[in-house]
């Protein structure tokens, strides 16, 4: 059986946003240098993605409640999952990652897979901060990762993040 994929794209301050979906699950939401071609008729999860990420760059939602279906393996969903239970304006080490997922032992791995999150912002990796305290990595470019930080930082109150 054929799943068909949508996609659509929303203009954000820190650039263009590619939306991936099938009829019921966000597939992928992954930054682009410029718009491309969308599709018509799209499914209500996509609108929905695009409402909320609206919100989230207003300063108006600090959740999303959105059914996600990244594709990855089981390890790279696991840490996906553990991921989105970083609150909105605070931020984890790799190491405290690593930790929840059952191992120090597992922070390159964690890094990795990090790294490999497919459904950039609402599954927030930008979070996610080397045990020293700086910002490393970030798939969509370090200055994007500075700018959701302190986003973050500007609508929670919260004096900790210092980026």
């Amino acid at each position: 059986m054929k799943v068909n994929i949508y996609t659509d794209y929303l203009k954000t301050p820190v650039g263009w946003l590619k939306l991936t979906s099938d009829t019921d699950f966000l597939l992928s939401v992954k930054f682009q240098n410029s718009k491309g071609t969308a599709d018509l008729n799209l499914p209500e999860i996509l609108e929905k993605a695009k409402q909320q990420l609206s919100e989230y760059f207003e300063g108006k939602r600090q959740t999303f409640q959105l059914e996600l279906q990244p594709k990855g393996t089981e390890f790279q969903k696991k840490i996906w999952n553990l991921l989105q239970s970083v609150p909105f304006g605070k931020t984890a080490t790799y190491l405290d990652i690593a930790r929840l997922s059952g191992s120090e032992k597992n922070t390159r791995a964690a890094g990795l897979a990090n790294g490999k999150n497919p459904i950039a912002i609402i599954i927030p990796c930008h979070r996610i901060i080397g045990t020293n305290g700086k910002l490393t990595g970030y798939a969509g470019g370090i200055e994007r990762k500075r700018w959701l930080l302190h986003h973050e930082l500007i609508f929670s109150n919260n004096p900790e993040l210092l980026f």
